[in-house]
């Protein structure tokens, strides 16, 4: 969608990926996720879209400070959303090494990303299908709820350009519709922060070879 949007026009989309790797843009959602009221002008300076988390957590938020935006629910089925969401964006939040939280900018990520998204929408993660999968029934209701159809567009990217280009008001592009899959990249996170888990044993167990070492050789 962010790939969309922008190809429409909408440039520039804000993204988790425009968060993470923005200090100011991290310093301003953990203050959000913390608690702190949120200056949504200040936050999408420079935007004219959102998608995905954390943005989208605050979708109520959002929808009643900018009236006149439209809104596009996104859909698919729970399982394949549940699926996907346990092999990248979960397990790279939930797996972070624990020693790695003493550097303060993986401090503020894991707190910005709980804070935002799996203790306020999901009472700490997903790995109780049953209880994500009620989350996600609730939400779509919700969000269905909460708009009339000249303001809200239930879409699946599958349907291509011409709903959403309706929708918005925008010339179909001659294009095919983005398809932008990175749960490489994701499967590449986790693969790292695992390994950066055993970094401390490995750690301490260089030092206790050196050490032995140091012993064998002056003693």
């Amino acid at each position: 969608m962010k790939a969309a949007l922008e190809q429409l026009g909408y440039d520039k989309c804000h993204h988790m990926m425009e968060v993470m790797p923005n200090a100011k843009q991290l310093d301003m959602w953990h203050r959000i996720s913390q608690g702190e009221d949120p200056d949504w002008d200040a936050v999408f300076e420079g935007f004219q879209a959102s998608v995905d988390f954390p943005s989208s957590a605050y979708w109520r938020e959002l929808a009643a400070y900018y009236p006149d935006a439209k809104i596009i629910l996104t859909t698919r089925s729970f399982d394949s959303w549940y699926q996907s969401a346990t092999e990248t964006i979960w397990p790279v939040s939930r797996d972070i090494p624990g020693w790695m939280t003493l550097i303060p900018m993986v401090r503020k990520i894991k707190q910005m990303t709980f804070g935002t998204i799996w203790d306020r929408l999901f009472g700490g993660g997903l790995d109780d299908k049953d209880a994500a999968r009620l989350v996600f029934q609730q939400h779509e209701a919700d969000v269905k709820a909460a708009f009339s159809d000249d303001r809200l567009l239930v879409f699946h990217p599958k349907e291509g350009w011409e709903p959403l280009c309706t929708f918005l008001g925008k010339p179909v592009p001659v294009t095919e519709f983005p398809n932008v899959n990175d749960r490489a990249d994701f499967q590449n996170r986790i693969g790292m922060f695992k390994r950066l888990q055993m970094l401390p044993y490995a750690a301490a167990g260089v030092a206790g070879l050196a050490a032995l070492i140091a012993y064998l050789v002056f003693r």
